[in-house]
């Protein structure tokens, strides 16, 4: 979605130029677009037209692939910053995952969990009334998961708590993002944390029990 978002404002933003440039007469645009490429196509041979689809290229890859909108993760129905609650805030994970040092599953926050603070802080919030929403309709907030792993592997949260292993070291800099990222973890990344921490690395014993 931010992929379009970004594609849709880039589009929106160069239609606005040539209107402006042109004064309201677009097609001088492509005319002298048309024009410059035959000149340069005369002087200066296809050795510039290979460069021209080269850079037209690398900045589709770029827009598509590195620009800022695709280093953030998916929408949440409440836009819940990490870097302001556990940054700037330095609140526990544990507050809002209430299960993860002691269960295999860290658990998700329910409604009451987000207005034990913000009955108080905020309360007037747009977004603190959809929490409200929520509540009073007997309804889940609906958060979008970010992070996955195959249905045939058991993550056991606890267990990797308890042995001092951050949070970081799966989910990285949650501190510093607003919008987690996410990731499918994939069997390849946790066979090298376990062989570099000198730990378990058997099918059944580890992972498929």
């Amino acid at each position: 979605m931010e992929i379009l978002i970004t594609t849709f404002s880039l589009l929106t933003l160069a239609v606005i130029v040539i209107l402006i440039g042109t004064r309201g007469r677009p097609m001088r645009f492509f005319t002298a677009f048309g024009e410059t490429l035959v000149q340069i196509w005369a002087n200066r041979g296809p050795m510039v037209w290979v460069m021209s689809c080269v850079f037209l290229v690398l900045g589709f890859l770029f827009f598509f692939y590195a620009s800022p909108a695709t280093r953030i993760g998916a929408a949440q129905p409440i836009p819940f910053s990490h870097r302001l609650h556990a940054g700037h805030k330095a609140i526990d994970c544990r507050f809002c995952h209430s299960y993860v040092d002691k269960s295999i599953h860290p658990g998700m926050p329910p409604v009451e969990k987000c207005l034990f603070c913000h009955n108080y802080i905020i309360t007037n919030h747009p977004e603190i009334q959809k929490e409200h929403d929520y509540f009073n309709s007997d309804t889940p907030t609906p958060w979008v998961k970010v992070f996955t792993l195959a249905e045939h592997v058991v993550f056991n949260h606890e267990r990797h708590i308890k042995r001092d292993i951050a949070c970081e070291a799966c989910h990285g800099d949650v501190r510093g993002m607003d919008r987690l990222k996410g990731t499918r973890f994939k069997m390849g990344f946790c066979i090298q944390c376990h062989r570099d921490l000198g730990v378990n690395v058997g099918c059944w014993l580890a992972c498929h029990n």
